[in-house]
């Protein structure tokens, strides 16, 4: 299962997927509905690639988790994330046994399972083990501004003299 670009954007329902970076931000579109919405960069996003689960031993990525769902289910769809909360807490304790119950919350369980059906629902639960990932190292864009400040200093100390 990939999540490299599918994105949770903070304020917005659903998920996205990344489809093309600006200068401003990036355009996405949305899996539920096929509409594309342009994000600004102050807009708080996470990848779900980068997401992780609480467990006494540590963390585990979401893409770990969601695979383990995929296999309970035989990758068809998961319980709904409507669900009371016990109900929710027990299935999650059988996908992730050692989720640490003080820092997971319900909240989190139904956000791993609605992303999970939605994402099954769009056929992208699959087999496949995410890629390695390689370091790609992002150049920042920085806008340059024209050198005029050691002129204006001349300028300045020429008229001090």
């Amino acid at each position: 299962m990939n999540l490299e670009k599918i994105l949770a954007i903070s304020g917005k329902p659903g998920l996205y997927v990344l489809k093309v970076q600006t200068r401003t931000g990036f355009v996405a579109e949305s899996l539920t509905d096929g509409k594309k919405i342009t994000v600004n960069l102050k807009s708080n996003v996470s990848l779900l690639s980068e997401i992780s689960i609480y467990t006494y031993d540590g963390e585990k990525p979401l893409t770990e988790v969601m695979q383990r769902i995929a296999t309970k289910e035989n990758k068809g769809q998961a319980i709904s994330h409507k669900e009371d909360n016990a109900t929710l807490a027990a299935y999650f304790k059988e996908i992730l046994p050692d989720y640490d119950e003080e820092r997971v919350y319900p909240s989190d369980i139904k956000k791993v399972l609605n992303w999970y059906n939605t994402l099954q629902a769009k056929g992208l639960v699959t087999d496949l083990a995410p890629a390695a990932v390689e370091a790609v190292e992002e150049t920042p864009v920085v806008e340059e501004k024209p050198k005029k400040a050691p002129a204006a200093k001349k300028a300045k100390a020429k008229k001090e003299e």
